[in-house]
């Protein structure tokens, strides 16, 4: 079947991921090809304190991707897009989302991103027992609780930004065990929200006299392969203005971007993991056995079947480096030579493999935001040198990639102790475009190979547009690792590279300073105060 002939009948997937700054649809026939993308590009705003998108700029992106897809759709083809066989619905995960019972937001959107939850993430983990971050769905919920806002009384429903697009869409309150993962501790046997932490949870309640309870006010946790409800009429409108695209297309459950990262790297069996590396960077390890204590720098989350898994998760990924970036265009068009971003990336990234290996002393903090493995809670994007430090451009670059591994590295060493095998490391995300380049470098932090598949830059977009695949498209008692394993990755091509014993050792040098400037950071937090 030509790619022509999969849209005409129907017979694609459709995935659209709500990333930190770029909204991605991504449209694939059965075998997991791409046969067409769409896009909108959009920024969070620091709005009264709280990093946040508001609701228009929801809707007016998701409508703006679909528009992109629709029209590349018909410049490459030659046809309206009106049929797709299935939908799949991605977003940053965590974050605080809360409607009354006519679907009015009650409080402005707090993404992953916020950091000021510190007390209730802190009374929370010492009640389960469970390491509980600042960027949870509950510990938004339990810290407006805390400082007595007035909405909470009138909450009827609370979810993420994936589970609130698709619950726009298709009218269903509903949510994969990815995404709720970071909403609240799941239990891998039960595939629902771990039952005697809810009900410690409840009693925690009890004082306020609430109408409701967790269970009222959570979506209802589905795995991958699960039905998430279809595409309403209401629904199609939102998503296509031109009122082309047909309703009554089925949706698999919407997902975290933690969860389609796992799936666009094929990381959900034990012993794999993947590392996804842009505006945040989070390396994701599923687990053969439990981690023998709690760590507040590791999340436990699950894999879209359930799985559970180890993250290191940074808040801070590539967002300062991307300005540092911009500076340089902007001066190479000061001198009369503007360059394609493209092009100004692939070469800044390339001449770092000219650098040092431990980045000739250099030590740039990329904290855009609080950090939660380090334990900042404010950002200060500083960096530092010494007079014996040597300053030049490759090192200067190179220092800056590194550091957007900094976070996520102090994550994976405790995992090490903790004895946690891993038999693969894939990459994906902006951060792996270059070919060679941020894959050398993750190779020299994890101290293991490194594969990136010749789809990483498709990232969780193709990720979860695979988990729409496999809803429709499964066979019988196939699971999702079987799925990826003989029908989507078995064809698929990847580079493996390994750090040499140079790069580790200079990663390691790298990192020691990486530990001991920490306390400059965080002097810079009270010191910055303009």
């Amino acid at each position: 079947m030509t790619a022509k002939e999969a849209m005409v009948t129907g017979k694609t997937a459709l995935g659209i991921e709500f990333g930190s700054t770029r909204i991605k649809a991504v449209l694939i026939d059965y075998s997991g090809t791409v046969l067409a993308v769409g896009i909108h590009d959009w920024e969070n705003s620091f709005d009264q304190g709280i990093w946040t998108f508001h609701l228009q700029e929801i809707y007016d992106g998701l409508r703006s991707c679909y528009h992109s897809l629709k029209t590349a759709v018909r410049e490459q083809y030659g046809i309206t897009l009106s049929k797709v066989g299935s939908i799949g619905i991605s977003a940053m995960m965590h974050g605080y989302m809360a409607f009354d019972q006519q679907g009015k937001l009650l409080a402005p959107f707090q993404t992953w991103r916020n950091t000021n939850t510190q007390r209730a993430a802190d009374i929370l983990t010492k009640l389960f027992q469970f390491n509980i971050p600042l960027r949870w769905t509950v510990a938004h919920l339990y810290q407006r609780i805390l400082d007595d806002e007035v909405h909470v009384a009138h909450i009827d429903y609370v979810s993420t930004l994936a589970g609130f697009i698709h619950w726009q869409l298709t009218g269903e309150k509903v949510i994969g065990i990815g995404d709720a993962s970071g909403m609240f501790p799941v239990d891998p046997l039960t595939h629902d929200y771990v039952e005697n932490m809810v009900n410690k949870f409840n009693q925690l309640l009890e004082p306020y006299h609430f109408s409701w309870q967790l269970r009222d006010i959570f979506p209802k946790v589905l795995v991958a392969g699960e039905k998430a409800g279809m595409l309403t009429a209401r629904g199609a409108k939102l998503l296509d203005e031109e009122g082309d695209l047909e309703s009554g297309i089925p949706f698999c459950p919407p997902e975290g971007d933690a969860g389609t990262g796992m799936t666009a790297t094929n990381a959900v069996a034990p012993r794999t993991g993947n590392v996804s590396a842009g505006t945040s960077t989070f390396a994701m390890i599923v687990l053969e056995h439990p981690l023998k204590e709690l760590h507040r720098e590791i999340d436990m989350v699950a894999t879209p079947t359930g799985a559970p898994c180890a993250m290191s998760h940074a808040n801070n990924g590539t967002t300062d480096l991307n300005a540092w970036v911009n500076l340089f265009g902007e001066f190479s068009a000061l001198m009369g030579h503007p360059v394609d971003a493209g092009e100004l990336f692939t070469k800044l990234y390339t001449n770092s493999l000219q650098g040092e290996a431990d980045a000739g002393g250099l030590l740039p903090y990329g904290y855009y935001s609080g950090e939660n493995i380090t334990m900042i809670n404010e950002g200060r994007p500083i960096f530092l040198r010494t007079t014996k430090s040597h300053f030049n451009l490759a090192n200067f670059m190179r220092a800056n990639l590194y550091t957007s591994l900094g976070a996520v590295k102090i994550g994976l060493d405790i995992l090490r102790d903790e004895g946690v095998k891993v038999d693969r490391i894939m990459g994906h995300g902006g951060f792996f475009k270059t070919k060679g380049v941020g894959q050398r470098y993750l190779s020299a932090a994890c101290e293991a190979p490194v594969t990136v598949m010749n789809t990483a830059s498709e990232g969780g977009a193709w990720g979860i547009a695979l988990l729409a695949a496999y809803l429709i498209d499964q066979q019988p008692q196939e699971t999702l690792g079987d799925y990826l394993d003989q029908r989507i990755f078995a064809h698929l091509d990847g580079d493996t590279l390994n750090a040499t014993p140079e790069e580790i050792t200079g990663f390691q040098k790298f990192m020691k300073h990486y530990r001991a400037g920490l306390r400059v950071e965080k002097a810079a937090i009270s010191a910055m105060d303009w």
